[in-house]
């Protein structure tokens, strides 16, 4: 056997042993736990011992002549790459022992005391611990209505957002209003007191038109029930009269409907920004830019009504306060419009 047949026949054993090296220092890598694995990192043996491999590796599988070269040099790294594994293993045996707090010895004068105490302890309520009890709220009693109502006003059309609306309210504006949003069942109940401007526009129209004791038709000859329909009906003096419609050319006819729908626009916007400010705060730009918009078309009953609740909006810090400031422009706006 040659010299050059030595040399390959150890750089095939060399690579053998690098091989099995590797895959030591692999699995002791895998098997260290993360305390382990940070004090191993930080240290900078990981890295080195990488480099190490790398650089034993290099000189493995080139050509044999340059193998015959550096033999002395294969074998330190061969040690070095050894060493290090057998420490990585030294440091996988370490366990994390934390030093255990020795209990004060109570002196004989105190025992007799702490044993009375210890069989007959008084509950002390402790304030820093949380349970999982909830507070009951108190249930809201709701008094019945003495409101006697004499005026009606219903809407429906399924499949509007609003699909069903129904208003009732006295002589002195003050009654409920339901409604029914989206394919909700449920409806919505909430009181209304109809502002004194918007009940004298309604009775200026009753009176115009005679409602109670006319007969007249205000349904036009087509019909527009995909626009939704329209029930009025009005008491007053003991006579009762109920109209239906969904489009009409009667000026006044028109007109009292235009303003129960304005008294439902400002009443459903009030509870939807109610339940945004409950619920869902980052929504509330939203409706501030829906009431915004209804307002320049003039679709709110009683702009004037609405400043106490605007001014109560922009003082809530539930909101954001690119709603509580659109809720003041808009009262400066409604005062300015006043004068």
């Amino acid at each position: 056997m040659t010299i050059t047949n030595c040399w390959l026949y150890a750089n095939i054993q060399l690579k053998c042993i690098y091989h099995k090296l590797s895959n030591y220092f692999l699995n002791l890598c895998a098997k260290l736990n993360k305390e382990t694995f940070r004090r191993f990192r930080s240290s900078n043996i990981l890295p080195a011992a990488i480099e190490v491999l790398l650089s034993l590796r290099l000189m493995l599988f080139r050509e044999p002549d340059h193998l015959m070269k550096k033999p002395l040099q294969i074998i330190f790294i061969g040690c070095a790459v050894f060493a290090l594994c057998a420490f990585a293993a030294a440091q996988t045996g370490k366990k994390n022992v934390r030093p255990v707090r020795s209990e004060p010895v109570q002196k004989q004068g105190t025992a007799e005391a702490t044993d009375s105490a210890a069989a007959n302890p008084e509950p002390t309520p402790d304030k820093n611990v949380k349970t999982n009890k909830r507070e009951q709220t108190p249930t809201i009693q709701v008094k019945e209505s003495t409101v006697v109502p004499t005026y009606f006003y219903e809407f429906s059309r399924p499949g509007f957002p609003v699909s069903h609306i129904w208003i009732e309210h006295d002589d002195n504006g003050s009654g409920t209003i339901k409604f029914k949003k989206g394919i909700y069942d449920e409806e919505l109940i909430d009181s209304i007191q109809v502002s004194p401007a918007a009940l004298d526009r309604i009775n200026t129209v009753l009176k115009a038109l005679d409602f109670v004791n006319s007969t007249e038709d205000y349904q036009y000859v087509k019909d527009y029930s995909h626009l939704g329909n329209i029930t009025l009906r009005i008491k007053k003096d003991g006579r009762e009269r109920t109209a239906k419609f969904n489009w009409t050319e009667n000026k006044d006819a028109k007109q009292l409907a235009d303003e129960y729908r304005r008294i439902s626009n400002q009443y459903v916007w009030m509870s939807d920004i109610n339940i945004d400010r409950e619920n869902q705060p980052l929504d509330a730009p939203q409706q501030m830019d829906a009431f915004d918009s209804m307002l320049r078309r003039n679709e709110i009953s009683d702009p004037q009504q609405m400043i106490p609740f605007l001014k109560e909006l922009s003082n809530d810090e539930r909101i954001p306060l690119i709603a509580r400031n659109h809720a003041t422009r808009l009262v400066a706006q409604i005062e300015k419009a006043k004068k």
